[in-house]
């Protein structure tokens, strides 16, 4: 097999995961500091506070995220008076912006709902040991909940962390050379899909895999506490 194609093409490629990469990490970022606020609202009991949140997550998690990109990057431009008062038109004309947004938002909701059953399965018996020495309100959060729900929900926040980088893939279709926006270029000049999309398809496996192993890393750090003493090192300090 006559992989020369494939081995011109990869500096490009290259370049195309770069743009995936940060376009995720920065969509993860923002889409982590809304969601929290998002969970917490979600888990009031006031009205006016969780009926937003549970609307914007109804919302977020039931429609495409296809729908999401076109509503962002081709709607905006019907609210362009608006948005030109306001000063951000020129953020909305950009593509980039427009991807950023839309995954921030799609991400946000999906790990809002993560923390969500995270707060909820944290013990009741730690709170309540919490509220007991006086803990209450944002230190009770900052303290005992959130340090508990975060290590509690890391898998499942993997799971979301994984599914947004394979979900950039889409933002080739609002112009962006991510890495697949490169190989459809190349293949559309080169005729040679199979060969090059492999090697994309490879190349998402490496960096999947990549996140799986940091956060496996991250994950048993966090547990630590929670592991078996080897029964050497048990025996060992019995028989002293």
């Amino acid at each position: 097999m006559d992989l020369t194609i494939v081995w011109e093409s990869l500096p490009r490629l290259l370049g195309g995961a770069v743009l995936t990469l940060e376009i995720t990490f920065l969509s993860l970022l923002a889409g982590f500091c809304l969601a929290v606020p998002v969970a917490v609202a979600r888990l009031s009991h006031r009205r006016i506070l969780w009926m937003p949140a549970y609307g914007y997550m109804l919302y977020f998690r039931g429609t495409p995220l296809l729908v999401q990109l076109f509503l962002v990057y081709y709607g905006s431009g019907q609210f362009q008076p608006f948005l030109d008062q306001a000063g951000v038109w020129f953020l909305f004309r950009e593509a980039y912006f427009c991807a950023v947004l839309t995954l921030t938002l799609n991400t946000a909701a999906y790990t809002a709902e993560i923390l969500r059953g995270a707060i909820v399965a944290v013990p009741r018996g730690e709170i309540e040991a919490a509220r007991s020495l006086g803990m209450s309100g944002l230190l009770l959060y900052r303290r005992i909940i959130f340090p508990k729900a975060f290590r509690l929900a890391l898998p499942a926040y993997t799971n979301e962390a994984i599914f947004l980088l394979q979900a950039t893939s889409l933002v080739s279709i609002i112009t962006l050379l991510d890495l697949t926006g490169v190989a459809r270029i190349i293949v559309a000049r080169s005729f040679e899909p199979y060969k090059l999309y492999i090697t994309v398809a490879l190349i998402y496996l490496a960096i999947t895999y990549l996140v799986a192993f940091v956060a496996r890393r991250a994950e048993r750090r966090l547990s630590a506490h929670l592991r078996e003493r080897p029964v050497q090192s048990i025996a060992g300090a019995a028989g002293r």
